[in-house]
């Protein structure tokens, strides 16, 4: 009973929040099958990796020091920070290196950051829930735990790994080979320090104060990164504005179709009606290929034809002007 529930608390919230960042990225979503393999990663791979190499690398610095006391501090301050972001980054990574096409921008590199994140912290809350709060405690431990995990630190894995996600995404369009290399480093540090500063602040001031200023100092970060996110977007629709407008004069879209494609509530009122007109499949895909054209025609502009950038642009034409008149 109580492993069921540790892995009901563990997992379902962390799917919700992975949803909601899918949800989010309203312009040009990712594959589905793509997120779910980053999703896996972190459950399966990054969870499994951490856990043996930061219990081995524990016990060497305590067989080293005999201290529980300093164990605690350098495992949660030093090597799980290095671990973890570096396993949960290499997922980001790999959909960089081999899936260059569905990173286009920097939202897609925090949602793909943040997803695998999410997947890692759904096992770690599940064990953690499991072990110091049903284990310890019983029912009355489990909730307390479940509720410090996903509630008060619930975002601190996505918040983190964004800054890899970004790094990548800043690398990924922009064509100076020192911020190709430099951008990524960045961003990986980045995900390391803040995890080392929240695992720091956690181990130092174990109490319910300690408890209140971590949560304080955890909840400006996400905002912060919140609100970046949501600057991103407006960026994202401010592509789309200016790069889809001549696909209006080449016949590509319709004037109606090009004010749906840049407004995140027109679209989702347009996928509203098409589903009652039996139409939403090929309505979602038009105004999904219109932020891939944006995307394409952005990375045209300023990498050149990196990628066959400028086949694809004609591609992605095609593709719209055939769906245009089926879904209106």
């Amino acid at each position: 009973m109580g492993i069921l529930l540790a892995l009901a608390f563990g997992f379902i919230p962390m799917f919700f929040y992975a949803w909601l960042m899918y949800w989010v990225d309203r312009y040009e979503k990712e594959p589905k099958i793509l997120l779910g393999a980053v999703f896996l990663w972190g459950v399966v791979v990054a969870a499994g990796f951490a856990f043996i190499v930061n219990s081995v690398l524990g016990l060497g610095i305590y067989l080293f020091t005999g201290s529980d006391a300093i164990t605690e501090l350098g495992t949660g301050s030093l090597i799980a920070p290095f671990v973890e972001e570096s396993i949960k980054g290499l997922a980001v990574l790999l959909v960089f290196l081999f899936f260059r096409r569905e990173f286009d921008s920097v939202v897609d590199g925090i949602v793909y950051a943040s997803i695998v994140a999410l997947g890692f912290a759904a096992t770690e809350n599940a064990y953690y829930i499991y072990s110091y709060g049903y284990a310890e405690n019983g029912l009355s431990g489990l909730l307390g735990v479940a509720f410090i995990r996903v509630i008060l630190v619930g975002w601190q894995h996505p918040f983190y790994t964004s800054f890899i996600g970004i790094g990548l995404a800043v690398a990924r369009l922009n064509k100076n080979p020192w911020v190709k290399v430099g951008a990524p480093f960045t961003g990986w540090i980045f995900a390391v320090f803040t995890h080392s500063v929240h695992n720091t602040i956690a181990t130092l001031l174990n109490s319910r104060a300690g408890l209140v200023a971590g949560t304080l100092i955890d909840w400006t970060g996400w905002l912060a990164m919140a609100i970046f996110l949501l600057w991103m977007l407006a960026r994202e629709q401010h592509l789309l504005t200016r790069l889809l407008r001549s696909e209006i004069r080449s016949g590509v879209i319709t004037q109606r179709q090009y004010e749906i494609a840049c407004s995140a509530w027109k679209q989702s009122a347009a996928r509203l009606d098409a589903l009652l007109r039996g139409k939403y499949a090929l309505t979602r895909e038009f105004y999904q290929l219109c932020g891939e054209l944006a995307h394409k025609k952005y990375q045209l502009a300023t990498l050149g034809d990196e990628g066959g950038n400028g086949h694809i642009v004609e591609e992605l034409r095609m593709k719209l002007a055939q769906l245009s008149t089926k879904i209106e």
